[in-house]
């Protein structure tokens, strides 16, 4: 190391430093000081002392941020990487293929129960349980047993060269893959990476855990008057193209190219139809896992009206609609409209429901579709959001139509927190809360919570 590794000024990017590495923090990452100033560093564990990279390190910032390129001193839950992009300047996809499964799971709850306590207030008990992977994957019980081959859906990103990979944590940059290890075996056997895809901005790959058959979804680089030509991929794979879009645009239509242009996953004995890429959990056993843990929140009555928000295409929709009965009603509502035109093929059979279509803060504040009897009733709901959390107006919203439960699906631990903290502001408070392991390998994690009056 160079002299002066231990007190980088102007420039530091690039520079390394030796570390003592504190506790996980959310986010892939263990927490360091260096000389006062707090530094993020991947591809660590807790206990350890490495050396590490700055990867981020601007004079005047509040943190920095570092990979870990040695390690002096490891930790007892440290293990060989599966993936071989894995490591510092690889795949910025799986945080944690450096640890022991065992203690994945235990750092996910170690998250958990700080960004609560953070956020929120809380000081709560937290576990994060595994999901087992159902046979129909065909991974084998030793790759399960190590957190591989679980992921049924893998979006590729496309190199200049037409090589498909993952971007680089925190970078545009394009790490190209023969393989991904924590893909399912239908995801891998389709051998796309084998193939160039020039022309390509982005490729999808979805194997449902039906094990039907596979669908591609392939998305041009903007600018081009017509889709390139796609490569050979097997027979039995359908094949579609989106058209390009922005950061923040949603998916575009989805054409054909041959096949079909959606998979049917199954869940509980029905079958859900996807269409392209649309919304759905990555993990095959999620959807059991999910539709449970709410339920077993909310035990929906016979009879009772239920407000599933963020519906998609109508998983949790239809347990609702099941428990509730004929005597019950249910509205759902769901902001992307291909998701919603799914939805309704799904649960055309389902008495007593009202799919909405629109922004879910809008709906909720307009109360359109709302009411029985003249007045806005929900018994129970489901909030389902993304990334980002439901945020203070629909929080609010939910809040205003005091319904005797709600529960929270959760994909984001410091998302959940500062929303139970706004349902506090409003009355509502956390009676339970389950953590699932649906991510291997890298710090995800998804969790139900269960809030109801004070």
């Amino acid at each position: 190391m160079s002299d002066d590794a231990t007190a980088p000024g102007e420039g530091a990017r690039g520079r390394l430093v030796e570390l003592e590495v504190g506790a996980v923090a959310h986010g892939g990452h263990c927490v360091a000081r260096l000389e006062g100033r707090v530094v993020f560093v991947r591809h660590t564990l807790p206990g350890e002392r490495v050396v590490a990279r700055l990867t981020e390190a601007a004079d005047g910032a509040g943190f920095w941020r570092a990979d870990a390129v040695e390690v002096l001193e490891a930790s007892p839950d440290r293990v060989a990487p599966a993936c071989p992009v894995a490591g510092p300047g690889g795949c910025g996809g799986c945080d944690w293929q450096h640890v022991d499964l065992a203690a994945q799971r235990r750092l996910k709850a170690d998250v958990l129960r700080e960004q609560m306590h953070r956020l929120a207030g809380l000081d709560v008990d937290a576990r994060v349980e595994e999901v087992p992977v159902p046979a129909a994957a065909g991974t084998t019980p030793e790759d399960a047993a190590r957190g591989l081959g679980w992921r049924t859906r893998v979006a590729y990103a496309v190199d200049a060269g037409g090589r498909l990979g993952f971007r680089a944590h925190r970078e545009h940059r394009v790490v190209p893959v023969e393989r991904c290890p924590i893909a399912t075996p239908g995801v891998v056997d389709l051998g796309l990476p084998a193939v160039r895809w020039p022309g390509w901005r982005s490729v999808e790959a979805v194997v449902p855990g039906t094990g039907d058959d596979a669908l591609v979804v392939a998305e041009p680089r903007p600018g081009a008057r017509r889709p390139p030509r796609v490569p050979d991929v097997p027979a039995a794979t359908s094949v579609a193209t989106t058209s390009p879009r922005g950061p923040r645009q949603p998916p575009g239509p989805v054409s054909r190219v041959r096949g079909r242009t959606w998979v049917r996953e199954e869940v509980r004995g029905s079958g859900f139809r996807v269409t392209g890429a649309g919304f759905w959990q990555v993990h095959p056993g999620a959807g059991e896992a999910l539709t449970a843990a709410v339920l077993e929140a909310l035990a929906p009555r016979p009879g009772e009206a239920a407000l599933d928000l963020y519906s998609g295409a109508g998983l949790l929709t239809r347990a609702l609609a099941t428990a509730v009965g004929e005597r019950g009603r249910v509205t759902a509502v769901e902001g992307d409209a291909r998701a919603v035109a799914d939805a309704r093929r799904n649960l055309h059979d389902v008495a007593g429901l009202t799919l909405v279509h629109g922004p879910v803060e809008r709906v909720l504040e307009e109360r359109a579709g709302l009411e029985a009897d003249g007045e806005p009733r929900a018994d129970v709901v489901v909030l389902d959001p993304p990334r980002t959390g439901a945020r203070a107006r629909v929080v609010a919203a939910v809040a205003a139509l005091r319904p005797r439960a709600v529960a929270y699906v959760a994909c984001d631990p410091a998302a959940l927190a500062r929303d139970v903290a706004t349902f506090a502001d409003h009355g509502y408070v956390l009676r339970g809360l389950r953590a699932f392991d649906l991510f291997p390998q890298t710090h995800h994690l998804e969790s139900v919570a269960l809030l109801e009056p004070r």
